[in-house]
């Protein structure tokens, strides 16, 4: 087995093709054995130089909205009365901690996308 350290993007895309041939490896196999300890470095490697980044909260309102085929009135109980719900999406407003909890209970969205830095607020 021929394994090393993922250093480098090189060797992280090195491990990336390796690891495509491996797939169908069958677990306890030398492949298999191989297989896990590439993804384990594939991982490791990600987490430190390929961060997870969480879209503002108004995208991510947006996005479960469209997953799950919600209305501006689906969002009256969680935001306010419709022209506040119309405000939050178009940046006009900023969420309350109230709106973010009900948003985080409700529908799911992470607390991390919600409390996020809009996107406006960047180029102000």
């Amino acid at each position: 087995m021929d394994i090393k350290p993922i250093k480098t993007d090189t060797d992280y895309r090195a491990a990336l093709k390796e690891v495509e041939t491996l797939m169908m490896a069958e677990p306890n196999t030398p492949e298999g054995e191989k297989l896990d300890v590439l993804v384990t470095l594939i991982e490791a490697y990600e987490r430190k130089h390929i961060p997870l980044d969480f879209p503002d909260p108004v995208e991510a309102i947006k996005f479960e909205m469209e997953q799950k085929g919600l209305t501006i009135k689906d969002l009256e109980p969680m935001i306010g009365k419709s022209n506040r719900v119309y405000e939050v999406l178009n940046r006009k407003r900023s969420l309350t901690l109230k709106m973010i909890w009900k948003l985080h209970q409700e529908l799911g969205i992470p607390a991390e996308s919600l409390i996020k830095q809009p996107v406006q607020a960047h180029n102000a």
